[in-house]
C-alpha cells in the first residue's frame, strides 16, 4: 500500500512513516519504517504509535493526513492509556484471542484501553484526513477494521466491560484494565469520539480492498487452471471447527451438482477457543476439523481442502494455514496420529507440521481475513 501510494502521489510528501510486522525489501528513499508486533502488542508497537501520533500533532490544516490502514493495525499501532501497562494490554488481549473473542469484541476492548485507537489518532491532529482500507473485518466496518485509529467509535466503556464478562469474568483480567473501564463507564475517563464529534470531523475513509478481493482472485486463477468455480457469497465466520463442518456441508452439496473438476471457495474470519495447550491458528484448526467430521475419516478422505490466512500469518506459528487432501488421514494414522486428540489439544501445528501439510508463504503485505478453498476431482 506504502509503496503504491507514493509512486501515484501528486505532490510532495512532507512526512511518510510505515508500520508492519516485517520490513518490506523495497521503500521509498524517504520513509521512515518501523517493525511493529502481531497479533499481540509489543514495546515495538508502543513506538509507533507514538510516532504516529507525533505525525498527526504535526500536520497543519493545509495539509492532508493520509492513513493506508490494513488489519492487523490494532496490535502493530498499540498504545497504552494512562493507568494501564503494555502488560496489562498484552494479557488482555491474549486473555480475548484464547477466549474465542469476535473481531468486535475484541477491538471495543482494544479501543478502550488505547490513546491512538478509536478515532483518536484523527482527534490529534487539524489537518483533514483520509484513510484508504483494506478490510480483514467481515461487515467491513469502519470502526472495527485495525480498531479505527480515524473513525468515530460507536463502542462505549459499558460494551468493552461486557466483553469482559462474556470472556471469561473481570477477575480473570488485568486488574488495573478492570478499574480503567468502571471508570470510564461511571464517566470519569473520556469516551472515545463519538459521530458528530468535531475533532474528527474532517476524516474520511475508502474501503479499497476486502475479503472478497481475494475471493475473486482465488476464483479467476482456479478458472485460469480449468475448475468449475462456486463461490460461497455467506462469510466464513464463528468458531473454526464448527465454521469447518457448515463449509464441508456446504462442499458436499456443490460436489452433486457442479461439473468437474470444481473448486469451492471461500472467506471470512473465524475464532478458536482454546483450551489445550497446543500450538496452531485458526486456518490450521479449520482444517485439521475436517479429518474429524462425522463419516468414515472426514472430508479430507474426499476432497482437497485448504485455509490460508492471506497475511502469511496464522496465529502465533510461522505458517499461513494448512491442507488436508484424500491421503491425510491414512499418513496420519501411519504416523500414529489422532486427529481428534490433536484437535482437543489445539495442537494443529504439530499435526500438520508431522505431515508436512503446512502452508508456509512467508508474511504477504496485505490482510484480507481468511480464504477457504475445496477441490473436488
Amino acid at each position: 500500500m506504502l509503496n503504491a501510494f507514493v509512486a501515484a502521489a501528486d505532490r510532495p510528501l512532507r512526512t511518510a512513516i510505515g508500520i508492519g510486522p516485517v520490513r518490506p525489501g523495497e521503500l521509498p528513499a524517504s520513509v521512515e519504517w518501523f517493525d511493529s508486533a502481531h497479533p499481540v502488542p509489543d514495546a515495538r508497537s508502543v513506538a509507533a504509535a507514538r510516532r504516529a501520533l507525533d505525525v498527526a500533532r504535526g500536520a497543519r490544516a493545509a495539509d492532508l493526513l493520509v492513513v493506508l490502514l490494513s488489519g492487523g493495525a490494532s496490535a502493530l499501532m498499540a498504545l497504552p492509556a494512562e493507568g494501564i501497562t503494555l502488560e496489562d494490554k498484552q494479557d488482555t488481549v491474549r486473555r480475548l484471542l484464547t477466549g474465542g473473542a469476535t473481531i468486535d469484541e475484541l477491538n471495543a476492548v482494544r479501543k478502550h484501553l488505547s490513546g491512538v485507537k478509536g478515532g483518536r489518532l484523527a482527534a490529534a491532529t487539524t489537518a483533514p484526513v483520509i484513510t484508504l482500507v483494506i478490510s480483514d473485518v467481515v461487515g467491513d466496518d469502519l470502526s472495527v477494521i485495525g480498531s479505527g485509529p480515524t473513525m468515530p467509535d460507536p463502542s462505549t466503556f459499558d460494551d468493552a466491560l461486557q466483553v469482559l464478562d462474556t470472556r471469561g469474568g473481570r477477575a480473570s483480567y488485568p486488574a488495573a484494565v478492570v478499574t480503567l473501564l468502571e471508570r470510564g463507564a461511571r464517566g470519569e475517563v473520556a469516551e472515545t469520539p463519538k459521530p458528530h464529534d468535531p475533532r474528527i470531523a474532517r476524516s474520511a475513509a475508502r474501503i479499497i480492498g476486502g475479503r472478497m478481493t481475494a475471493v475473486e482472485g482465488a476464483a479467476a486463477a482456479a478458472q485460469a487452471r480449468g475448475y468449475h468455480v462456486h463461490v460461497i457469497d455467506e462469510p466464513v465466520v464463528g468458531e473454526a471447527r464448527e465454521a469447518a463442518r457448515r463449509f464441508a456441508a456446504i462442499v458436499d452439496a456443490s460436489a452433486a451438482t457442479l461439473r468437474a473438476p470444481a473448486c469451492v471457495i471461500g472467506a471470512g474470519e473465524t475464532t478458536v477457543v482454546v483450551k489445550g495447550r497446543g500450538l496452531g491458528g485458526r486456518n490450521q484448526e479449520f482444517a485439521l476439523a475436517m479429518l474429524d467430521l462425522p463419516g468414515p475419516e472426514g472430508l479430507g478422505l474426499h476432497y482437497l481442502f485448504g485455509s490460508i490466512g492471506t497475511d502469511g500469518i496464522d496465529g502465533p506459528t510461522d505458517a499461513a494455514g494448512a491442507i488436508v487432501d484424500p491421503t491425510s488421514a491414512s499418513r496420519a494414522a501411519a504416523l500414529g496420529l489422532d486427529a481428534r486428540s490433536f484437535l482437543n489439544n489445539n495442537d494443529s501445528y504439530h499435526f500438520f507440521s508431522a505431515l508436512d501439510d503446512l502452508v508456509r508463504t512467508g508474511p504477504t503485505g496485505t490482510n484480507v481475513g481468511d480464504v477457504q478453498v475445496a477441490l473436488i476431482p
